[in-house]
């Protein structure tokens, strides 16, 4: 990987991370089409760039985010699966992050799941959709978000429908769905650094560069975006995504199947 590559995948992480099309499995498709080499330095940039886009939770939600202590424990609460989870499951998980078929059966998936979305949960009618997001809700939407450590779910894809799920409305789930992805992605890119360096690898000054440039571009280009998805969201829906979703899925098996094998090097 080269610095010009990462700003590439870094700008793909800041525009999907928050869109229900996954940013993990987008940043597996640039690598196989670019021809990055899959290797450990790879995997740990495309974790933590993911940091930097989440960092822009904080900033566009900061009064929101600094509220009562009840408000961090249910975050502790809906962070627990996926940290557990994530621990016990890492080696699986980083053998997904190898294989493009994998995002595309998971993106047409996903894709079907977001056309139904609004039709089986938080119809405009019903009295019991609300803003309210308890214990018991934060646990449900944690153990939704855990479907995420399949490369193409999409992390806030899975835990805004397990929001909807709850009875809370599209915008109370999608913004539940930002903050949980903080501690998430504290985790995740705590664990991964950790992994990297019990593996004896150590960055040279160019991997530092292009983590530093990364995070940057992730965090500038989230900031845009998020803001953006929540507009058109509470206006339209889910549809959109469900069909790109697809479309995305279809070509990408197409590619790998008839056209030429997409393999990470």
């Amino acid at each position: 990987m080269n610095t010009l590559q990462a700003i590439v995948l870094a700008i793909i992480e800041g525009i999907t991370e928050f869109l229900p099309v996954s940013s993990t499995g987008h940043m597996i498709i640039a690598s196989s089409f670019f021809g990055i080499a899959h290797d450990d330095f790879t995997k740990l940039f495309t974790i933590v760039i993911q940091l930097g886009a989440i960092l822009s939770v904080v900033i566009l939600y900061f009064k929101r985010f600094f509220q009562t202590f009840d408000f961090y424990f249910k975050l502790l609460v809906a962070f627990i699966p996926a940290a557990v989870l994530g621990l016990l499951l890492s080696d699986f998980i980083d053998g997904l992050l190898e294989n493009p078929v994998t995002v595309a059966i998971s993106l047409l998936i996903g894709g079907l799941v977001l056309l139904k979305v609004d039709e089986w949960f938080n119809k405009p009618n019903d009295p019991e959709v609300s803003t309210e997001i308890t214990y018991a809700k934060a646990l449900k939407i944690g153990l939704f978000q855990c479907l995420a450590m399949i490369p193409g779910v999409s992390r806030s894809g899975a835990s805004i429908v397990g929001g909807m799920a709850q009875k809370l409305t599209r915008t109370s789930a999608a913004e539940f769905s930002f903050f949980l992805a903080v501690p998430t992605m504290l985790g995740a890119t705590a664990k991964k650094c950790y992994d990297y360096y019990k593996a004896g690898f150590e960055l040279s000054h160019d991997q530092v560069n292009m983590l530093v440039i990364g995070n940057i571009v992730a965090f500038a280009v989230a900031l845009l975006a998020i803001k953006t998805f929540i507009g058109f969201l509470t206006k339209n829906g889910f549809k959109v995504f469900g069909y790109y979703r697809i479309i995305a899925g279809i070509i990408l098996l197409l590619l790998h199947f008839f056209i030429h094998p997409l393999t990470i090097i």
